[in-house]
C-alpha cells in the first residue's frame, strides 16, 4: 500500500491552483499576471519561495544595476517580501555610506589642500588634520585623501628636518666659538697658522645659516628657532672678529716693539717675554703678586675640582636631567680659566664631558621607551580584556592623560614622528566610543531638557486651574509632586540647568501664590489663638470646657492650613506652652495638698518601714509578724484598738474617722423626701443604713468556676473579689432609680436575692494616699520575695539534711516532720526513719527511683529511658494499683533502705525537690 494513501487528503477548493499562496491572490488578480518589475529582476518577484527570490535579487545586484532601479525595486520587494529585500537594502545602505564618505573625503580634502597651500604651515594643524579626519569618518586610505595626508606627512618631515638643521647649527656655532677662544690660550703663532682653517670654517658656518634662512620651509617652523640661528650667528661673527683683531694686534706687536700689546694674556706674556721686558725689569712680579696668582690658580682648581666632581656623580648615578647644567658649569670653567689649569685636570674634565654627551643620547632614547609604553597602552584600550571595557567618561579621561604624558615626554626631547603617528592613530580609534558616548548624553540632556520643560508647562496650567481652589492639602500634596517630578527629571548640564532653573522658579512662585497668602492667613490667626491661650493659662482659674474649645479651634485651622513642619511645630509648641504651664501649677498644687500624711497614711508608712527592716533581717517569723501589723494597720484596727470608745454619742472623732465619714456620706445618694421638705443629714442615712435589716433565708451558696483576683492592697489575689463596699453595705441597694441594683424599694436585690450574698465581705479600711500605698505595696512585694526565699534556703537544708543521714545511715540527722512540710506526716517520717535503721543495705531498687521520678514528673537520665518506658506499660496493665503520685512515700522508704550511691542521690534529690513542695 502507498504511504501517501494513508494521509488525509487536503479540502478541495473552487479557487484556481495558480491563486493559492500567490501575492496577486490577495488582490483578486489573474493568474498570469506578471509584475512590471519581474522582468527587470530576473524573475524575482514571480518567484514562489522567498529563498528563491533573495537569490534572484543577489544575481541581479551583480550585474550594478542603477541607484534608481534599486530604490524602486527596494520599494516594492520591501512591502512583500523583507527577507528577500535584506540583500538590496545592504546594497543601498552601502551605497549611502560610500556617497557620506565621498562627501567627508571632498570636504576634508578641501582643508588639506588650503593647509598644503599655506606659505605658513602650523605643524598642530597638519597633525590634527589627520586626526580631526579620521575622528570624522573620512577614508584616509583611498584617494584623494591618502595622496593629501602623503604630501602633507613630507611637508611635516622637511620643516622638522629644517628645525633639526636649526639645532645642529647652533651646535656648531657653540664648538666653533669653543675652538676660538681655546686658540686663544696657545701661542700666538700657532693661532696663526689655524687662523686660515678657522676662518674658513666660520665662513662655510655662515654659507650654511644664510642657506637654512633661504628654505621654503624657513616661514613654517616654529617661531622659536630664526630668533636661535641669529643668536648663534651673531655671537659667533663676535668672537671671530675679536679674535681676529687680537691676533692681527699681536703680529703687528711682534713687527713693532713700540705697538701695544694685544689683550689676549698668553700672547701679550709671550710678546714680552720676546722683548725681554721680564731681564729689564725683575723687580716688577713682587711676592704679593706671585701670592695671588697663586690663590687665584688654588680657586680656579677647587670650582673646576667641584664643578667636575658634580658631574661625575650624576653621570655615575645615570641622572639624566642635572647632568646638562653640570657639564655646562664644566665647560665654563674651562672656557674662562684654560691656561690656569693643569694637562691631567683638563684631559679628565675632557673625558667627562664627551661621558655626559653620551648620557644626552640615553636621554632620547629613554624618551623612545615612555613613549613605546603609552602607544601600547592608547593600543590596548581598542582591545580590551573581557569585562574591563572603560565606560564613555571613563575612557574620555583615559585618553586625555595619555596624551597630557606624551606632552610631557616631548618637551626638551627630540620628537619620534613614528611613535607618534602610532600613539595618535590609536587614541583616533578609541576616541570613536567616546563620541558614542557624547551622543549618548547629548541626547539624553535634550530629552531630560524636553522633559523638565514640559513639567514647567505642566506646571503652569495647574497654576491656572486651580486658582480658585482651597483645597490647600491638596495643593501642597500635588505641588510636593511636582518638586519630586522635577527633582527626579535627569541630569542636565550646569549652564542648561543655570538656564532652567528661573524658569522653573518663577512657575513654582506662582504656583505657591495662593498657598502663600492662605498660610500667612493662618499664621495670624495662630497667633491670635496663642494669645488667648497665653492669658488663659494667666487666669487663676483654668475652665477645662474653654482649654478644650481653644484646642479644637486649633486642630481646625492646622487641618484646614498645612504649614511648614517647622514653622508649624515652633507656633504649635508657642501655643501649648502656657496651657501646660498651668496645667503643670494645677498638678504641683494638688500633689502640696496630697503630700500632706494624715494620721492613717503616717501609721501605714512606719509599718511599711518595719516590714522592709524585718525583710532584711532575713527572719522568716519576724517577717510574718510585720506583715500582720501591716494588715492591721491598713484595716485601722490599730486606730479601733487606740480608740475602743469610738462610735458613742459624745465621741470625738479623728481626722481619719471624719475623712471616712465623708467619704461615706458622698458615696451615698441623696434621695429626695416625700413631703418636699429638705434631705435628711447625711449621718442619719449612714445610721439607717447600719440598722439591722430583717433576716431573710440565706441562699445556697453557687459553686464559683471562675473568680478575678483581687489586686487591692492587703487582699489576697486567690480569692474572689466580692462587691466595692463603697457601693455600700450589703442588702441595700445604693444606685437611683435610673437603673442599678434595683431601686424598687422593696428591698431586694438587683438579682433578686441570688448575688447579694454573693458579693458581700468585710470593710476595707480607710482611704490611703499614694505615697503610703506604694510604700506598702512595696514593703509586702519584698517580704513576699523574701520569704520565698528563705522557704527555699530552708527546703534546701531539708534535702541537704535528708541526703547525708541517708549517706551516714543516721536516723538522728534525719530533718523533723514539721521541717519536711505538710505532704510528710510523723508516720512516714518514722517509716523513713526505719529505712535509714535497718541491717546491712542493700542495692537501691531501680523501679523505686523511677516512680518517684514519674510522680515528681522530672526527667529520667537518657540510658534509663526505657526502663520507665516499660515501667509506665506495666502500671498501665494493673488496674487496681495505686499510682506512684500516691506511693512516693513509700518508694522514698525503699530508696533509703538501700545503699547510699551519688547518681541515685541526685536522682533522688531531684525528685524531692518537687514532691515536698506540693
Amino acid at each position: 500500500m502507498s504511504l501517501f494513501s494513508l494521509r488525509r487528503s487536503p479540502p478541495q477548493s473552487n479557487a484556481p491552483e495558480s491563486a493559492v499562496n500567490t501575492p496577486a491572490s490577495s488582490k483578486q488578480a489573474p493568474a498570469n499576471a506578471a509584475h512590471p518589475l519581474d522582468a527587470l529582476t530576473g524573475g524575482a518577484f514571480s518567484a514562489p519561495t522567498s529563498g528563491e527570490r533573495a537569490s534572484r535579487i543577489r544575481e541581479w545586484l551583480a550585474g550594478e544595476p542603477g541607484l534608481e532601479q534599486m530604490t524602486e525595486v527596494f520599494k516594492e520587494l520591501s512591502q512583500r517580501d523583507r527577507g528577500a529585500a535584506k540583500p538590496l537594502k545592504e546594497k543601498l545602505d552601502e551605497h549611502k555610506r560610500l556617497k557620506a564618505q565621498e562627501q567627508i573625503a571632498a570636504e576634508w580634502a578641501v582643508k588639506a589642500e588650503a593647509l598644503i597651500g599655506q606659505a605658513r604651515l602650523n605643524l598642530a594643524d597638519a597633525m590634527a588634520w589627520q586626526r580631526d579626519a579620521a575622528r570624522a569618518g573620512a577614508p584616509l586610505s583611498r584617494e584623494p585623501l591618502a595622496g593629501l595626508k602623503q604630501a602633507l606627512a613630507e611637508r611635516v618631515k622637511a620643516i622638522e628636518d629644517v628645525q633639526h638643521r636649526v639645532q645642529v647649527e647652533r651646535e656648531s656655532a657653540v664648538l666653533m666659538a669653543q675652538r676660538i677662544e681655546v686658540m686663544s690660550t696657545k701661542p700666538w703663532r700657532e693661532a696663526q697658522q689655524s687662523a686660515e682653517a678657522l676662518r674658513t670654517d666660520v665662513a662655510q658656518w655662515q654659507q650654511q645659516a644664510s642657506t637654512l634662512a633661504d628654505d621654503a620651509q624657513w616661514p613654517s617652523v616654529e617661531p622659536k628657532f630664526p630668533p636661535m640661528l641669529q643668536a648663534s650667528r651673531s655671537q659667533l661673527q663676535l668672537v671671530w672678529e675679536a679674535f681676529e683683531a687680537a691676533l692681527a694686534q699681536a703680529v703687528a706687536a711682534d713687527a713693532n716693539p713700540q705697538a701695544p700689546l694685544p689683550a689676549v694674556p698668553v700672547w701679550a706674556d709671550e710678546l714680552r717675554a720676546a722683548r725681554g721686558m721680564d731681564a729689564a725689569v725683575p723687580g716688577e712680579k713682587t711676592a704679593h703678586d706671585a701670592q695671588a696668582a697663586q690663590e687665584r690658580r688654588a680657586k680656579v682648581l677647587a670650582e673646576l675640582d667641584r664643578a667636575l666632581g658634580v658631574l661625575e656623580r650624576e653621570l655615575a648615578e645615570g641622572h639624566g636631567k642635572a647632568t646638562p647644567k653640570a657639564a655646562a658649569d664644566v665647560r665654563a670653567v674651562l672656557k674662562s680659566h684654560a691656561r690656569l689649569i693643569g694637562p691631567e685636570l683638563e684631559a679628565r674634565a675632557h673625558a667627562a664631558l664627551t661621558q655626559a654627551g653620551d648620557l644626552e643620547d640615553w636621554q632620547r632614547w629613554r624618551a623612545d621607551q615612555l613613549r613605546e609604553e603609552l602607544v601600547k597602552k592608547a593600543e590596548a584600550l581598542l582591545q580590551p580584556p573581557e569585562g574591563q571595557r572603560l565606560g564613555g567618561r571613563k575612557m574620555q579621561e583615559t585618553l586625555r592623560s595619555l596624551r597630557d604624558q606624551w606632552k610631557a615626554t616631548d618637551q626638551g626631547g627630540q620628537p619620534n614622528h613614528a611613535l607618534w603617528k602610532r600613539f595618535d592613530e590609536a587614541c583616533t580609534e578609541a576616541h570613536k566610543s567616546v563620541e558614542v558616548w557624547l551622543t549618548q548624553v547629548r541626547q539624553q540632556a535634550e530629552a531630560h531638557k524636553t522633559q523638565r520643560m514640559a513639567i514647567i508647562e505642566e506646571l503652569k496650567a495647574w497654576t491656572a486651574m486651580h486658582g480658585q481652589s482651597t483645597d490647600w492639602k491638596a495643593q501642597v500634596r500635588e505641588l510636593h509632586a511636582f518638586s519630586e517630578r522635577w527633582r527626579e527629571a535627569g541630569h542636565l548640564s550646569e549652564k542648561a540647568f543655570a538656564e532652567m532653573q528661573p524658569l522653573w522658579k518663577t512657575a513654582m512662585h506662582a504656583a505657591h501664590a495662593g498657598l502663600e497668602a492662605a498660610q500667612a492667613q493662618s499664621v495670624e490667626r495662630r497667633r491670635a489663638l496663642i494669645d488667648e491661650a497665653k492669658a488663659m493659662g494667666a487666669a487663676p482659674q483654668l475652665r477645662i470646657d474653654a482649654v478644650k474649645a481653644l484646642q479644637q479651634r486649633w486642630q481646625a485651622e492646622a487641618h484646614a492650613v498645612p504649614l511648614e513642619r517647622k514653622q508649624e511645630q515652633k507656633l504649635w509648641e508657642a501655643f501649648r506652652q502656657p496651657i501646660d504651664e498651668a496645667f503643670a501649677r494645677k498638678s504641683s498644687e494638688r500633689e502640696k495638698a496630697s503630700t500632706a500624711l494624715n494620721a492613717h497614711d503616717q501609721r501605714v508608712l512606719e509599718a511599711s518601714q518595719a516590714v522592709d527592716a524585718a525583710s532584711a533581717s532575713g527572719d522568716a517569723q519576724q517577717i510574718r509578724t510585720a506583715m500582720a501589723a501591716l494588715e492591721a494597720a491598713l484595716r485601722g484596727q490599730a486606730e479601733a484598738a487606740a480608740e475602743p470608745a469610738r462610735g458613742g454619742a459624745n465621741a470625738v472623732a479623728t481626722p481619719a474617722e471624719a475623712d471616712a465619714t465623708d467619704v461615706k456620706a458622698e458615696e451615698t445618694p441623696m434621695a429626695p423626701v416625700a413631703d418636699g421638705s429638705a434631705p435628711a443629714d447625711a449621718a442619719d442615712e449612714v445610721a439607717a443604713a447600719e440598722a439591722p435589716a430583717p433576716a431573710k433565708p440565706a441562699a445556697p451558696p453557687k459553686k464559683i468556676v471562675a473568680v478575678r483576683g483581687d489586686d487591692r492592697p492587703g487582699m489576697k489575689k486567690t480569692e474572689p473579689a466580692g462587691r466595692d463596699d463603697r457601693r455600700g453595705p450589703p442588702g441595700r441597694d445604693t444606685r437611683d432609680a435610673r437603673g442599678g441594683f434595683g431601686g424598687r424599694g422593696d428591698g431586694r436585690d438587683a438579682r433578686d436575692g441570688r448575688g447579694g450574698e454573693r458579693f458581700d465581705r468585710e470593710p476595707r479600711g480607710p482611704r490611703l494616699g499614694d505615697a503610703a500605698f506604694r510604700a506598702q505595696r512595696q514593703a509586702i512585694e519584698h517580704a513576699e520575695a523574701a520569704l520565698r526565699k528563705l522557704a527555699a534556703q530552708a527546703h534546701g537544708e531539708v534535702l541537704t539534711q535528708l541526703l547525708t543521714a541517708w549517706e551516714q545511715r543516721d536516723a538522728s540527722q534525719l530533718p523533723t516532720a514539721q521541717a519536711l512540710g505538710s505532704r510528710v506526716n510523723a508516720a512516714t517520717r518514722s517509716a523513713w526513719s526505719q529505712s535509714l535503721n535497718g541491717g546491712a543495705p542493700a542495692a537501691v531498687p531501680a523501679d523505686a527511683l523511677l516512680r518517684l521520678e514519674m510522680a515528681a514528673e522530672v526527667p529520667t537520665p537518657a540510658e534509663l529511658l526505657d526502663a520507665r518506658r516499660m515501667l509506665q506499660l506495666q502500671l498501665l496493665t494493673r488496674r487496681h494499683e495505686a499510682a506512684p503520685a500516691d506511693t512516693w512515700a513509700q518508694d522514698v522508704s525503699r530508696v533509703l533502705a538501700g545503699g547510699f550511691d551519688a547518681g541515685a542521690a541526685r536522682r533522688l534529690q531531684n525528685a524531692l525537690k518537687v514532691l515536698l513542695k506540693r
